[in-house]
């Protein structure tokens, strides 16, 4: 604290003045034992009473002065102290802040590499972003006009941010928007929130429609888009175990292509996968809607009847896949007259395992094709009608 000059004249004197008091019980003490031999030269004191109105006066200032100066010095330490709190009662804010929102990002990224599915992630995306803002609102609309995350009934009165999700390829998968009242502050780390949200968003729609693309490619032939046979496998095990706990019976169908080799030879390889995708679409229509039908690699196919009451109800199913063969196919202004042998196989009268159903099924096709050839078919009539195929009418 700095002290004026009126402040300071007024701390000297009352200096002299305690000095004089001291000073003066001394010298009467010295006085008294040399009375007898020394004669009184100095002044009076002047700690009289002639002059104790401007002691007190002074003294009064003095206190005056010290009590203000301690005042002040309480009040800048109550300030400083207000400060530091304030200041670390920020921080502490700041950190725990921080420490949720870090938190939220790490379970978002943990759920992106879980098979959560993907409006869920959207949604902790934008729950996170609005956390972040401090905004109420957040939400993310799709290209194919699906609305994700918490959006406004009404946009009137709100100052909304945006900001495109960019593929990685290219192009857009969609946008992410934010909304605060309109007079609400902005924040500082406004562009940097949205920014992370959308680097999120990215990760979690590439991964998910990387992640299903792998699943479709592990469970589904991409020539014909039906079963393949690790898919055919796994459900019939499923099949298996519950047919075992519930007592219930199922069917499986063997197909396979008659001649189909022939195919390949004399049109070439476009058109026999040409030819597997049309006989693809013409079985799985003489399929009900809850049976599977697979390809097992070339041309054999297997069609599961997880419902069937008797062998010779599995055996209809089997000879309406072997009647769709008898309408010709039309193949790029080809017209192809095909056919197929089939078997059946019913659990557990034929097996109770999947090797032993596929590999029962597999003997009766083998039968009914060799009986097919054998029988009272004219040898050779099939592959007569593959190498003469109609020509389309033009």
């Amino acid at each position: 604290m700095k002290l004026t000059g009126k402040s300071r004249q007024c701390l000297a004197r009352a200096a002299a003045f305690l000095a004089a008091v001291i000073a003066t019980p001394l010298a009467h003490a010295a006085g008294a034992r040399d009375a007898t031999d020394l004669t009184p030269m100095s002044a009076p004191s002047w700690f009289s009473a002639h002059n104790l109105g401007p002691i007190v006066i002074v003294l009064a200032v003095l206190v005056l002065i010290v009590g203000l100066w301690g005042w002040i010095l309480r009040r800048k330490v109550d300030y400083q102290s207000r400060t530091i709190s304030a200041h670390s009662e920020s921080e502490t804010r700041i950190e725990r802040h921080n420490a949720q929102l870090e938190s939220k990002r790490g379970k978002i990224l943990e759920d992106i590499n879980s098979s959560r599915p993907l409006p869920e992630l959207i949604d902790s995306i934008t729950e996170m972003v609005a956390f972040s803002l401090g905004f109420p609102f957040c939400w993310c609309e799709m290209p194919d006009g699906a609305r994700l995350g918490n959006a406004p009934a009404k946009a009137r009165g709100l100052r909304t941010i945006r900001l495109d999700i960019p593929a990685r390829a290219g192009g857009s998968l969609g946008t992410l928007f934010a909304a605060t009242e309109a007079g609400e502050p902005h924040p500082h780390d406004e562009s940097s929130a949205l920014e992370e949200g959308v680097r999120l968003a990215t990760l979690a729609i590439e991964t998910r429609r990387l992640y299903k693309d792998l699943v479709y490619r592990s469970e589904f032939d991409l020539l014909t888009d039906i079963h393949n046979r690790y898919s055919l496998d796994r459900y019939l095990e499923q099949l298996i175990e519950k047919s075992r706990v519930e007592g219930s019976i199922f069917g499986i169908v063997y197909i396979d292509l008659d001649e189909f080799k022939q195919v390949n030879n004399f049109y070439g390889h476009h058109i026999g996968d040409l030819y597997l995708q049309e006989v693809s679409m013409r079985m799985k229509r003489q399929l009900r809607s809850g049976d599977m039908l697979a390809r097992l690699g070339g041309d054999e196919f297997a069609a599961l009847v997880p419902v069937v009451r008797t062998h010779s109800a599995l055996e209809e199913i089997a000879q309406r896949l072997e009647r769709c063969f008898d309408a010709p196919f039309a193949v790029e202004g080809y017209v192809l007259r095909g056919g197929a042998s089939v078997g059946v196989a019913l659990y557990p009268d034929d097996g109770t395992s999947a090797e032993d159903l596929l590999s029962a099924a597999d003997a009766a096709m083998y039968v009914a094709k060799h009986t097919k050839r054998h029988g009272a078919e004219m040898p050779g009539r099939l592959q007569k009608a593959l190498f003469n195929p109609e020509e389309p009418d033009k």
